[in-house]
């Protein structure tokens, strides 16, 4: 006889259905699990062994053969020890096995039996769900498992609880959505940042469009203190964000008390991040900062200090919205729609161009610098902006007066969104970022002045094709911030002065 429960491997986000096929047979005695499984698997039978032996139960001294299929993928994690557990329950006839049918089976084993929380299991219940089928999991992962809506979710605090359920006596709890939120964090608001209205202009842009933005300036300008305010004016995430971004958190082991993910992700990598953690990869190819920031914020302070592989690498998942990390036996894809915020000195020095604190080594200090970034990088920057330095500001007469919070420039940015989200129903988009092709020529419509702006902008920058759609989509959404239907020449010169081939003319 063989017995059989079901369980989950992952795949990029996308969970697949095992089969634990467990049979014990005389012979020598042995415990071997096949099917690819990695060293996390392989050691789950001592977990099982000390489980079983906790809770009083005589382990089989026979030949045990466990076999994940399907055989020829590889399958990871610490989550298999409770169906491999079951599996062999059910072949030893302790728990029926029309019972266990139904049901899928996540958890790790503790040596003392009990149920450890484990990453995915959010994912795992939405893919149970569709499958018609019941889960069992750890007690801890309820709150975030009955976020699926699948009314068939039980907890086990320990291996015991399993086997009183299917004996009838004892039920196993139900997961239930939690209850009390954890209270939200303030955000950083604009209204701490005096001056700069140029660059909180640039900002507002960017969040209203979703557009990538490069920040230039010397050292202390508040190019970080910018970008850490872009949460703030950032729309809300609509229900079907949330889901998605919960799932990767679920995978990552980052839900906070099994609460849905209610807020974009501002991710900060270093400049001594490896191309793995960026892109993600590794030995198991776990996503990279560029999936933890999906549907959210990339900052990438100090652009050029990161190494140019890794700048260079940002090229296709910027374009492409996806990130596919190729292996022998299968690709894995995750979702990699982030937007790109980064941040740069004119120079190694910081301060070339702004002040007259420069080395005596300019120009050469700041065109080696700059050329850290390729031609192609830059032109992935929707919008590219100077920030000023202290001296500027002072010298301004707005810089005593008081900044627009953040809640006055959020509204704005809603009501943008809101025009774009419209517009776009039809053809699977919402934001002017995400138009291509055809239809940047369907969508985005210049008046006469307007065009003939652009073709000037086109000769005296030398754009790419690239280059002029992103100035393009940029000018549409300065357009429906000033709910304006069609693009004018105010339009299209403000769009332009975010645009610019070079970062400084040496």
């Amino acid at each position: 006889m063989v017995s059989k429960v079901l369980t989950v491997s992952f795949c990029g986000i996308e969970p697949q259905i095992i089969e634990v096929q467990a049979q014990i047979s005389s012979g020598l005695v042995a415990f071997n699990i096949v099917g690819l499984a990695n060293k996390a698997i392989a050691e789950s039978k001592e977990r099982i062994r000390a489980a079983f032996s906790t809770i009083g139960l005589a382990f089989p001294n026979k030949r045990i053969t466990i076999n994940l299929a399907p055989a020829d993928i590889t399958k990871e994690g610490s989550h298999f020890d409770l169906a491999i557990a079951v599996a062999l329950l059910t072949e030893m006839e302790i728990v029926p096995q029309e019972e266990v049918d139904s049901m899928m089976v996540m958890g790790e084993l503790s040596l003392d039996a009990s149920v450890i929380k484990v990453n995915g299991i959010l994912p795992a219940a939405i893919k149970a769900s569709e499958e018609k089928l019941g889960l069992i999991c750890p007690k801890e992962n309820g709150p975030e498992a009955s976020w699926s809506g699948n009314d068939l979710i039980l907890l086990a605090a320990k291996l015991i609880d399993v086997i009183s359920h299917f004996k009838g006596s004892k039920a196993m709890e139900k997961a239930e959505l939690p209850q009390n939120a954890p209270e939200r964090k303030p955000l950083p608001d604009l209204a701490d940042v005096i001056g700069q209205e140029e660059s909180k202009r640039a900002l507002e842009v960017a969040a209203a469009g979703r557009h990538h933005m490069l920040m230039i300036g010397p050292p202390g300008s508040g190019k970080s203190t910018l970008a850490k305010r872009l949460i703030g004016i950032s729309p809300q995430l609509s229900s079907k964000e949330k889901l998605e971004l919960s799932i990767i958190s679920s995978l990552a082991g980052e839900m906070r008390e099994g609460f849905l993910v209610n807020e974009r992700p501002f991710r900060t990598p270093h400049s001594s991040a490896s191309l793995a953690s960026m892109m993600g990869g590794g030995r198991n190819a776990k996503p990279g900062e560029i999936t933890m920031a999906h549907l959210g914020i990339l900052f990438m302070d100090e652009l050029p200090e990161f190494p140019r592989f890794i700048i260079d690498a940002m090229r296709q998942p910027i374009e492409d919205k996806v990130i596919t990390i190729s292996r022998v036996h299968n690709h894995i894809t995750y979702p990699a729609d982030f937007q790109l915020i980064a941040a740069m000195n004119p120079c190694k020095c910081g301060y070339y161009g702004f002040s007259d604190n420069t080395c005596n080594k300019m120009p050469r200090c700041a065109t080696d610098y700059q050329g850290k970034i390729s031609g192609p990088i830059y032109d992935r920057f929707d919008i590219q902006i100077f920030i000023q330095d202290t001296a500027s500001l002072i010298s301004k007469s707005d810089f005593a007066q008081s900044s627009e919070p953040s809640a006055i420039v959020l509204q704005r940015v809603e009501e943008a969104s809101e025009i774009q989200a419209k517009r776009y129903q039809d053809v699977g988009i919402s934001k002017n970022s995400q138009l291509d092709g055809e239809n940047i020529r369907k969508f985005i419509k210049l008046d006469y002045d307007a065009e003939k702006i652009l073709k000037e902008m086109v000769v005296k920058f030398s754009l790419s094709m690239r280059g002029m759609n992103k100035l393009l989509k940029v000018s549409k959404t300065i357009a429906d911030l000033d709910k304006s239907q069609a693009v004018n020449k105010f339009h299209i010169s403000e769009a332009a002065s975010y645009k610019s081939s070079k970062v400084l003319k040496f």
